[in-house]
């Protein structure tokens, strides 16, 4: 019964309009890692015109790419197509003393083009590039062999992390018994308010902690104030502040799950120039407490004092 109520729902979400993801890859970088533990996945219909390779441990629910409703178990590897709407809703941790962990890796349509085009005995990679616009699904078999290889990424620097990487792609291209997503490639994201959303998001994710300047993401935007706004809350589904706030919490919690710091100097670092907001602000967007959330991973922190030698 619960696994019906949840595919309704997810059906009737996507039957939305999907929201524009802005992605950065820093600078002196030439893709994105993003390391999620998080005690539940955001449930986000979104597109964004990258590749995006997502795998998923200590979490079962449902994923939504595309038109395709389908389960996930720990262990998922999905590659998903540039531009092509997705969404994955968990329901379950089997080990509820651990969050869940999204590992996801994301390069544009350009790269991969490039790497093929200048390493030639990197051509197995055009596979993906072939087939991998309707996204794909990989074999049991060719995920678990790649899963080290990710898992890896997030311990080494930036230039170890290349050979992990390719070394994954390397296994998933040559998976014979990778399925296809969907059906259909999706629309082009290349236009003009794509490109200006890009503009804005790309600011406020490289300065989040920092009082939004409304005149000034509208002037990134070539328009005026009050059109602004409205194209914001039409393509993202939120206001700046609203987009705002969910940017600062989701730092947040990535710090208080993986790190020591006093939640004061956490608040400080997202942007929180009072506790006693970033408080309020934290338990309505998670129903509990930073510390609460924190006190949820105790073995995050034990592993995080082990790493630095504490006792």
């Amino acid at each position: 019964m619960i696994d019906t109520i949840l595919t309704f729902c997810i059906q009737s979400c996507v039957a939305m309009r999907p929201l524009f993801e802005h992605v950065s890859i820093e600078a002196g970088q030439s893709w994105a890692l993003l390391w999620r533990e998080l005690p539940e996945i955001p449930f986000i219909w979104h597109y964004h015109p990258e590749f995006e390779l997502t795998l998923t441990l200590n979490a079962r629910g449902q994923r939504y790419i595309g038109e395709q409703l389908a389960d996930f178990a720990p262990g998922d590897l999905v590659l998903v197509g540039p531009n092509l709407p997705h969404t994955w809703a968990a329901s379950e941790r089997p080990d509820p003393s651990q969050p869940m962990l999204a590992v996801v890796v994301w390069f544009t349509p350009s790269w991969l083009e490039g790497l093929v085009a200048q390493l030639p005995e990197l051509a197995p990679l055009r596979r993906l590039l072939q087939q991998g616009g309707r996204g794909l699904a990989f074999s049991a078999a060719a995920a678990a062999r790649a899963q080290p290889h990710l898992l890896g990424l997030q311990t080494r620097s930036a230039a170890e992390r290349i050979p992990l990487l390719l070394e994954a792609l390397l296994i998933l291209a040559q998976d014979l018994n990778a399925a296809p997503i969907s059906s259909q490639l999706p629309q082009s994201g290349g236009d003009a308010s794509r490109q200006r959303l890009d503009r804005v998001l790309a600011h406020l994710h490289r300065h989040f902690a920092e009082p939004p300047d409304l005149p000034a993401l509208a002037a990134l935007a070539a328009l005026s104030l009050g059109a602004f706004q409205r194209f914001f809350k039409r393509h993202t589904g939120h206001s700046v502040l609203s987009y705002l706030s969910q940017l600062r919490i989701g730092h947040a919690c990535q710090l208080l799950i993986q790190t020591d710091k006093p939640i004061g100097v956490i608040a400080s670092e997202v942007g929180y120039r009072n506790l006693a907001h970033f408080n309020r602000q934290f338990l309505a967007s998670k129903q509990l407490t930073p510390s609460a959330l924190r006190a949820r991973y105790p073995r995050a922190q034990e592993a995080m004092k082990a790493r630095a030698g504490l006792p």
